[in-house]
């Protein structure tokens, strides 16, 4: 064998070795520039075998060739010490924590929160009840939808209440006592809710405003077995919407 072939013959093998030790499947580099010492002392050992395998006399010249060769080729290797994606060799941010988002460079890429769209704000609406009954003053002439004069007068001292800017809608809700079949009695109910309204609206208030609906008896909210509780029974409601 020649000189030259002695002389690369460890160099070749030591590459080989050290090439196939420092990469793995992932693209890692266990073998690289931060442990090249060890690289070296691998390479001076190949080396070094070889040449004693040719004589003692290239042993020594063996393993000082694999000892630098290891060294430059480990060197050379690029590894990702922090397992971040990024080879060591252009991270400017070594050590970063596992899985912390990266960019290029190997630099964490800032987070920022995820804007949050405030709620809707909720507009709830005040309901305000007020109750006209046969208590006092009769609303209505027996089995009759015509409002008495003590209905009116009762109505027209309410109007400056009613026509108040913050009342978005009223609704008239008629009422019965339990006299009479269940259907006479809706649509009893429904005729005086209906007149209430009639008559709000003669006096000023604004039509689109005021509603109406009929209960019957279903609602009572006194005993129908007395007089005085079937008074109470007999009622319309305003129901007042701020």
């Amino acid at each position: 064998m020649s000189v030259l072939a002695r002389a690369v013959l460890p160099l070749i093998v030591v590459s080989s070795v050290l090439s196939g030790c420092a990469t793995t499947s992932d693209g890692s580099a266990p073998l690289n520039q931060k442990n090249w010492p060890i690289c070296s002392l691998i390479g001076g050992l190949v080396g070094g075998g070889l040449g004693a395998i040719e004589s003692g006399a290239w042993a020594g010249g063996g393993a000082a060739l694999g000892l630098m060769a290891g060294g430059l080729i480990c060197y050379a290797q690029d590894g990702d010490e922090d397992g971040d994606g990024v080879f060591d060799r252009r991270d400017t941010c070594p050590d970063t924590p596992k899985n912390t988002p990266v960019d290029n460079n190997g630099c964490p890429i800032a987070q920022y929160p995820v804007a949050v769209k405030p709620p809707e704000p909720t507009i709830t609406s005040a309901e305000e009840v007020i109750t006209l009954n046969d208590q006092g003053a009769v609303l209505f002439a027996f089995n009759k939808s015509d409002l008495t004069p003590e209905a009116r007068n009762q109505l027209v001292a309410l109007m400056d209440r009613l026509k108040n800017a913050s009342i978005v809608s009223i609704k008239v809700i008629g009422h019965t006592d339990s006299r009479g079949t269940d259907a006479y009695n809706q649509k009893l109910s429904e005729r005086r809710a209906a007149s209430v309204a009639t008559f709000l609206i003669s006096q000023g208030l604004p039509a689109g405003k005021v509603s109406t609906q009929g209960m019957g008896e279903t609602q009572p909210v006194a005993d129908n077995n007395t007089d005085e509780g079937r008074a109470k029974n007999r009622r319309v409601e305003l129901h007042l919407n701020h």
